[in-house]
């Protein structure tokens, strides 16, 4: 029996450096400043934007093993619980990911004070766990062109908190989106594992609530989705336009101009959205901060034409407003049947719920 133990534990040690080799990842603890966006590749890699030193991490979780089809996650005061862990009073929830391979939820976290910070796993058990970042597989690779950290501009805006907005991976890349050297809106394409980066290109879109063309109004949450088998973001912006962008034009071009699918009206800001499948149709499920949660078509995705000219209230994709749906503000997809929301409680909390896909 010893000897069986010994084996088992050896071969567990050979798939676990297996893994670091093979993602590029050295054995160290990740000189994090902050902790922003968070999106997870393969065999539990998780990615994780530092806005502040304008980086992006990939940490191996060890968290391969599980049965999101079978997971339930239901948590009360999510925010308070994580504020107990990091022993602060208060927190900001930065971004929330559900773990595709096991259904554990992990959420970026820091308080008001921006002094302390880490990353939480809210388990299936309704147990919130701190995520150790000492002696952990990781690797990370730097913008090269980042805002500079400081205040401009009569608003005293510094475009420096923008350098990440929204990571998602698909086939082996990194999709990083946000603001670059002049705050103008940037998407970027990051091979995994990381050997260099990518200055990316800068994105122009056609905001209908405005009546005019932008650069500088950065993506707030995108998702890859394939249109006629060729993959496309779906980004979607603050007033809010949804726009695609074709990712083949991010090779080798300085500027690319989207194509505003839909205008979803203004005074509003998207929060979070993923792409699901129901009843053999595509959708997309967007949290806002004024809006609530929208189904959104994706019918006639494919044309090439979009909108052009000025929009009062909102045109485009059609979309449903799920009313059962309140104070969400951060969300991910569990499984094809179910996904987990954040919502903020009557007393203030954010509490944590699985929820049957709409």
């Amino acid at each position: 029996m010893k000897r069986l133990i010994v084996c088992i534990l050896a071969v567990a040690c050979l798939q676990c450096t297996a893994s670091a080799a093979e993602f590029g990842m050295k054995q160290g603890t990740p000189d994090l400043k902050s902790v922003g966006p968070l999106a997870f590749g393969k065999s539990g890699v998780l990615f994780v934007g530092d806005t502040k030193a304008a980086t992006v991490f990939a940490i191996d979780t060890q968290d391969r093993n599980g049965d999101p089809g079978d997971v339930k996650l239901q948590m009360e005061e999510v925010d308070r619980q994580a504020a107990a862990i990091l022993g602060t009073e208060k927190v900001t929830i930065n971004d929330f990911a559900v773990n595709p391979e096991s259904g554990v939820g992990y959420i970026s976290v820091s308080s008001e004070d921006g002094k302390t910070m880490g990353i939480c796993k809210l388990l299936p058990n309704g147990e919130v766990e701190k995520m150790s970042l000492e002696n952990v597989d990781f690797s990370k690779v730097e913008l090269p062109n980042p805002p500079a950290d400081k205040e401009v501009g009569r608003r005293k805006r510094n475009y420096r908190n923008d350098s990440i907005t929204d990571l998602a991976f698909m086939e082996g890349k990194v999709l990083v989106s946000g603001a670059a050297a002049e705050g103008e809106s940037n998407v970027r394409e990051l091979v995994f594992p990381f050997f260099e980066s990518d200055k990316g290109v800068n994105v122009e879109i056609f905001h209908g609530a405005h009546g005019r063309y932008e650069n500088n109004s950065t993506v707030r949450t995108f998702v890859p989705f394939k249109i006629d088998g060729e993959p496309y973001l779906l980004a979607g912006f603050v007033c809010t336009p949804l726009v695609k962008f074709p990712l083949e034009g991010l090779k080798g071009k300085e500027k690319l101009r989207g194509t505003t699918l839909a205008e979803l009206g203004n005074r509003n800001r998207p929060l979070d959205m993923f792409v699901y499948k129901k009843d053999g149709k595509d959708y997309l499920l967007m949290s806002n901060t004024a809006r609530g949660v929208m189904k959104i078509n994706t019918n006639d995705v494919e044309r090439e034409e979009g909108i052009t000219e000025r929009i009062k209230g909102t045109a485009g994709q059609t979309y449903e407003t799920i009313e059962s749906l309140k104070g969400v503000e951060q969300m991910d997809k569990l499984n094809d049947h179910h996904a987990v929301v954040l919502a903020r409680g009557e007393n203030g909390a954010l509490n944590m719920s699985t929820i049957e896909l709409p």
